[in-house]
């Protein structure tokens, strides 16, 4: 993971606290997510309206409001916008690419 100051976003009902480090969400330091998805498109959305009624997004297992989703989108962001062009770090984009292309295609 980068060497970035965490930025919180959250604690849960277990006092853990969700932030976001480096490139990923976190829950208490473990990376959750490396992005966001908008409820409207994540296919569990009615189970997690019942559970957090004011969820617009989710970071892997962690439903979040606007307002922290806008928080924890923003880090990612700022995260993502740091360009590391060292050998290792290509060589990581790339690893994660050909992984996405081949979950897309349908690889089990």
């Amino acid at each position: 993971m980068a060497d970035s100051a965490a930025v919180y976003v959250k604690h849960l009902s277990d006092d853990r606290v969700v932030e976001v480090i480096g490139r990923h969400v976190c829950i208490a330091g473990q990376p959750e997510a490396d992005h966001l998805v908008v409820l409207d498109e994540h296919p569990n959305r009615q189970a997690i309206l019942k559970a957090v009624p004011g969820a617009t997004h989710v970071a892997g297992r962690v439903p979040l409001t606007l307002p922290q989703a806008s928080v924890a989108q923003a880090a990612l962001r700022r995260a993502h916008e740091t360009y590391d062009g060292s050998p290792r770090a290509v060589s990581e984009r790339l690893r994660q690419a050909v992984w996405q292309k081949t979950m897309a295609d349908g690889a089990d």
